[in-house]
């Protein structure tokens, strides 16, 4: 009997190894073929100018700067209310119907498309509340795109501290809050950030979104003010391969800038992972 649980066990983990190195194949065949088809058009000038010739020459500087403000806009806005929304609902509601419905009513929002979020953006953000297609209306619409994952990620984090942990707190005197800023959110720091590098992704690649209240097909500059238009990669990426008339030009600088936003996104996510690690060895 314990022989026949040994041999599935082995077969059990050599399909989870096979499911991992398939997993690994893809990624890196996704990140070979991206390299190859773009690192061509890469150097210090396409990543400091701004394009031209109908872009088919010249650079994607304003593209970078652009993305990277609208990622940086929408965890700005996304984080705080997610992890207030996460603490509320794990630390103070009482458990229940309301809650589960609540937390379901998350999970069914983080699977809402992005073209419907954009849609919302454009209604609310920019025709309601007057910024117009500018940062700060595709900020706070990838904020919301990317919210029903922080809120997700956070609570699992703060449901896997232990109960006994937040009881010794309270037995030695401190508050509730005390001991949710102080015992319960630096344990679950980690987790916490993991949702975080999840989000950076999603919120960096999105297209649909900012594609109604954000994007420029064409700037020859930088945005001023959070009011102001912007260039972002994914829709760059969308215009090269859709629109224009030199189809061989701008097919290469796709790519070019396909490979700039997996850099991007890497980079982000890798200070994210540095800081997690760093919390993990902390409070290990």
């Amino acid at each position: 009997m314990k022989k026949n649980n040994d041999i599935i066990q082995q077969i059990g983990f050599s399909i989870l190894f096979f499911c991992i190195i398939i997993t690994l194949f893809f990624l890196g065949l996704i990140i070979f073929f991206i390299s190859i088809r773009g690192m061509s058009v890469i150097s210090w000038e396409f990543l400091t100018q701004v394009p031209k010739s109908s872009m088919t020459q010249g650079g994607v500087a304003p593209a970078i700067v652009g993305t990277f403000y609208l990622t940086l806009g929408a965890i700005l806005f996304a984080l705080p209310l997610g992890l207030a929304c996460a603490i509320y609902l794990c630390e103070y509601t009482p458990k229940g119907f309301v809650v589960n419905l609540i937390r379901v009513s998350i999970n069914n929002l983080a699977g809402v498309p992005s073209v419907v979020f954009g849609l919302f953006g454009l209604a609310v953000f920019v025709n309601f509340f007057g910024f117009g297609v500018s940062i700060l209306s595709g900020s706070l619409t990838l904020g919301i795109v990317i919210l029903p994952l922080i809120i997700s990620s956070t609570q699992e984090a703060l449901m896997a501290v232990p109960q006994s942990i937040r009881e010794a707190s309270l037995s030695l005197g401190a508050t509730k809050w005390e001991t949710i800023k102080n015992i319960v959110l630096p344990t679950a720091l980690p987790g916490i950030l993991t949702g975080v590098i999840l989000s950076i992704g999603r919120a960096a690649g999105e297209t649909a979104p900012i594609l109604f209240t954000a994007a420029a097909f064409y700037m020859r500059g930088y945005p001023k003010s959070i009011f102001s238009e912007v260039m972002a990669l994914p829709y760059h990426i969308y215009a090269l391969m859709t629109e224009g008339a030199h189809p061989d030009k701008q097919r290469a600088i796709a790519y070019g800038c396909s490979l700039i936003l997996l850099w991007l996104v890497l980079l982000i996510s890798g200070f994210a992972i540095f800081i997690r690690q760093r919390q993990r060895g902390v409070h290990g």
